[in-house]
């Protein structure tokens, strides 16, 4: 409560009410301070999932520490794994500002980033420097806004190689609605050939041990006759699972208030994408008949939010948008729920 009444608000008014230039204040304090931080604030409720150890299912997802300058700051806080990213082969600065907005009333964020990141190798050379954190490590890969769509496959297994020996699971994002054509890759054709190619790397830099988990990332705006379609390939590269959702391009559900700001480009997280991201998860569950590890993500706000997606499905959580509006208590909240 603390967070809501006093630090969302200061937060907020920062910089003019700027939102990227809060989250990069915000972020570089949590980088100074993190390894300072106390470890095992979090609630202990391991789980595994595609062969992976987590000491609880709330993770922090992806976009919130694009080249992972926070990481032990976010263990401190309680998080049971952290996904950074995306990342690309290329370092890009993303798309013009102002590109990050608030919905405040629907407790909602519209972003249109670009993958702004440093590039694979930079954030290798971090990782490399940091060492072993202390919870699992996932890392986002997506495509170069500069790399055409079809040479998108050698552009993703490069990131797949500069980072293969830092991350324990890997993202596949085809979903984010900010790099042009980057959707396409749902697509059966364009993702037979992107999984065929990222499974066989990670084979061959397996060097004949287990194959580190790859993951697909999907848009919540597919058809259920779409998603049937890339869970077949899925199946056909035995992906270790599925991270459902991304943002969407839909903008149903948003307050009154909000709707001028409903018509900037990119895509919209938050409590208005709850329902379509528990659909997807359910649907995902059915399709594979639970046998397909689900990291859901979407919309979760509360306890209640993480227990309906687990009922859905989904083996693990992911919070980004919920974290901004309720701060570091959801972790704990929702640990201590879901361990109940």
């Amino acid at each position: 409560m603390l967070y809501e009444r006093v630090v969302r608000k200061a937060l907020f008014r920062m910089h003019g009410g700027d939102a990227e230039r809060v989250h990069e204040t915000t972020l570089g304090v949590l980088a100074r301070v993190g390894p300072a931080l106390r470890f095992g604030t979090g609630v202990r409720d391991e789980h595994t999932a595609f062969g992976v150890r987590f000491p609880n299912r709330v993770g922090l997802a992806a976009g919130m520490d694009k080249d992972g300058r926070a990481l032990p700051a976010w263990a401190a806080l309680g998080f049971g794994f952290v996904e950074v990213g995306t990342v690309t082969r290329h370092p890009q600065p993303g798309n013009p500002r102002p590109r990050l907005f608030r919905l405040r009333e629907s407790e909602a964020i519209i972003n249109r980033m670009g993958f702004n990141n440093a590039g694979a190798q930079a954030l290798a050379a971090r990782l490399e420097r940091l060492g072993p954190l202390r919870i699992p490590l996932g890392v986002s890969i997506g495509k170069s806004k500069v790399t055409p769509v079809e040479d998108a496959v050698e552009d993703y297994c490069a990131s797949l190689r500069a980072l293969y020996r830092h991350g324990d699971y890997f993202a596949v994002n085809i979903s984010s609605p900010n790099t042009p054509g980057l959707r396409g890759l749902q697509d059966r054709e364009a993702l037979t050939e992107l999984l065929g190619e990222l499974t066989a790397t990670a084979t061959g830099l397996a060097r004949g041990g287990t194959r580190k988990p790859i993951l697909v990332k999907i848009a919540p705006d597919l058809t259920d006759g779409a998603i049937a379609e890339l869970l077949e390939v899925c199946a056909r590269y035995e992906v270790s699972g599925l991270i459902a959702t991304n943002t969407t391009l839909g903008r149903d559900g948003l307050a009154a208030s909000d709707q001028v700001l409903a018509g900037e480009a990119g895509g919209l997280s938050g409590r208005p994408l709850t329902e379509r991201a528990r659909e997807v998860v359910a649907f995902v569950s059915k399709e594979t008949g639970g046998k397909l590890p689900i990291i859901g993500v979407g919309g979760i706000s509360g306890p209640d939010d993480a227990r309906r997606m687990i009922d859905a499905g989904a083996d693990l959580l992911q919070v980004y948008t919920g974290f901004i509006y309720r701060g570091p208590g959801l972790i704990r909240e929702i640990g201590k729920a879901l361990r109940a």
